[in-house]
């Protein structure tokens, strides 16, 4: 029996070995830590002969210059600004004659405009930007007396902002119509409003923006609509 036993054993197919298990990943290189985010650009103090000339003149009306994005800037205050404006334009050291452009920042937070005026002299080929602020409920001499094309620019802003320009021949609006409610570029504004209103009442029909009627009113809860 014991040769039999050992004999079928024997005939007994051997086992086969376990695999090997596969070797593990490799464990992933570490992400690259990011990259700073570069920093934006700031701006630098600049002075000039002009700018010397304009402190000396109006020593507690200038808060400061400075270039930023290769843009030579000036702040001023507000109190002689059509002085401040007739000096720049009629100066010896660089003539600014033309009044480019005149627009405004709104600053809900500090209840403020920022009246941006672009000056260009022709004779240095330089541009010149001065800016004034403003509160919110504040009036800002017009410059129509030294560049007259203020007189349109000015009116823009006032239509779009709703700054007031004291002594201006003619504050109305020149975009909008007459009876439009509110000024469009002012951030606190909503234009999804003023479009239903002012769509149904002038042309009897439903804005495009009807759909967000309902989200305005839960804005503003006094809101009504000419058909309610």
């Amino acid at each position: 029996m014991a040769d039999e036993k050992e004999n079928q054993q024997q005939n007994q197919p051997e086992q086969p070995k376990p695999a090997t298990p596969p070797p593990p990943p490799p464990a992933k290189p570490a992400a690259p830590a990011a990259s700073p985010k570069p920093k934006g650009p700031v701006p630098e103090p600049w002075t000039s002969p002009l700018i010397e000339a304009l402190t000396a003149r109006f020593e507690d009306q200038v808060v400061k210059s400075y270039r930023f994005i290769g843009q030579n800037q000036v702040d001023v205050k507000k109190d002689r600004i059509v002085e401040i404006m007739t000096f720049l334009r009629d100066n010896d050291i660089s003539p600014f004659t033309y009044l480019v452009d005149e627009t405004a920042v709104h600053w809900p937070k500090t209840e403020e405009f920022e009246i941006v005026y672009i000056l260009y002299s022709f004779d240095k080929n330089e541009h010149l930007r001065v800016k004034s602020r403003i509160r919110e409920w504040e009036q800002i001499e017009s410059v129509v007396s030294v560049w007259s094309t203020a007189n349109w620019l000015e009116r823009e802003v006032y239509d779009m902002f709703g700054v007031r320009y004291a002594n201006h021949p003619d504050l109305t609006r020149i975009l909008l119509p007459e009876d439009w409610q509110g000024f469009p570029l002012r951030k606190d504004y909503n234009i999804r409003l003023q479009d239903v209103e002012w769509v149904r009442k002038h042309l009897g029909i439903e804005s495009g923006q009807k759909y967000y009627v309902g989200e305005a009113r839960a804005e503003e809860g006094d809101y009504i609509t000419p058909q309610d």
